[in-house]
């Protein structure tokens, strides 16, 4: 037989093959006939896998015609597979191709919940409740005189610097504690007095790991007649032990705050390593909690209480890194930014 007769019987049989699988597809009724006739048709071992190894015998000028041919036959092929599949799908499944399935379950949708500074906060007041203490409130927007000369801060002190403080206008600023709070009750109250401020507070402070320029601060003040320093240190080991748990250990170190005198940090044995020593405690087994101490008489004559017959203690703590040190937070930035994958984990 001459190569030209091998040709000719080689598209012969293709096309053969071609008319016969596009009938066996177009009369498949289910995916288990149309998928015998796709292996039958174009199967590794199929009729167009032994037809195609035919041109091996075709000579080398026509063969790229014949391969032309073999490729256009398969692609027909396939091409009426995928169309024929659909079809299918479409038959045996009209109610998918109606529309959404209504009997799917809805998805959850998130409550939201309450945010871990401000459970931290409710958390502080509750505690502090059991001593007798209330809370109060006071404008962010304040005075020079209730922000800092009140509190025996003189305006040339560095914290009343414009690099720290956020002014507005003549005399008016963002608070930068929560401590003018305490004035403003002490001014319209007679002791006894004990109460604690929380509240948002501002400061040009740079925004990275463990600072922010604006934040919540916990500030408490108790003004009686005969408070002393041994009060004082009872209430905040009672805080501690309620917070953190009986076996945390407190510490004072002595310090200096203008409107406290003496002035003390309130350390915790840290919380992590339980006091051995470790990455968040800089290996020192404390971490600082608090600035605190006995208040300054000349706050008291600043708003009328008689130093002579009043005394009391005053201490602010951020509940931003007290939280952090309760969930194991490592960047305070997490607290602010709206991530409600991160804050779900709270809810």
């Amino acid at each position: 037989m001459s190569s030209k007769d091998e040709h000719g019987n080689l598209r012969e049989t293709l096309e053969s093959i071609r008319v016969e699988a596009l009938e066996a597809i177009q009369e498949a009724e289910d995916a288990e006939t149309l998928e015998k006739a796709r292996v039958r048709f174009l199967g590794r071992n199929g009729l167009l896998s032994r037809a195609l190894s035919g041109l091996r015998s075709v000579p080398a000028e026509e063969r790229p015609e014949a391969g032309k041919t073999a490729n256009q036959v398969k692609q027909t092929l396939e091409t009426t597979l995928e169309l024929r599949v659909d079809e299918l799908a479409a038959l045996l499944a009209p109610e998918e191709s109606a529309g959404p399935d209504l009997t799917l379950p809805g998805r959850r949708q998130w409550r939201g919940g309450v945010h871990p500074v401000t459970a931290v906060i409710d958390e502080i007041c509750e505690i502090f409740k059991e001593l007798g203490f209330t809370r109060a409130a006071g404008p962010e927007v304040e005075t020079d005189w209730h922000n800092f000369t009140a509190l025996n801060i003189p305006l040339d002190h560095p914290a009343a610097d414009m690099h720290d403080t956020f002014y507005l206008d003549e005399g008016l600023l963002l608070r930068t504690h929560t401590s003018p709070v305490q004035v403003r009750v002490m001014m319209e109250h007679e002791p006894p007095v004990r109460i604690l401020a929380p509240g948002m507070v501002f400061r040009r402070d740079p925004y990275d790991a463990s600072h922010a320029p604006a934040f919540e601060q916990v500030e408490g003040l108790a003004v009686d007649e005969g408070i002393d320093f041994i009060e004082f240190r009872a209430a905040i080991d009672y805080f501690v032990h309620r917070f953190f748990g009986p076996s945390t250990r407190t510490r004072f170190r002595p310090s200096y705050f203008p409107f406290t005198e003496p002035s003390a940090e309130v350390d915790v044995s840290c919380i992590i390593c339980e006091g051995s020593g470790c990455a968040a405690c800089k290996r020192t087994g404390w971490i600082e909690i608090m600035g605190s101490g006995m208040v300054n008489p000349a706050v008291f004559e600043a708003v009328g209480y008689d130093p002579e017959r009043y005394t009391g203690y005053a201490f602010g703590m951020g509940p931003a890194r007290i939280a952090m040190l309760r969930y194991r937070i490592p960047d305070i930035r997490l607290l602010y930014e709206a991530d409600v994958g991160f804050l779900e984990q709270f809810a």
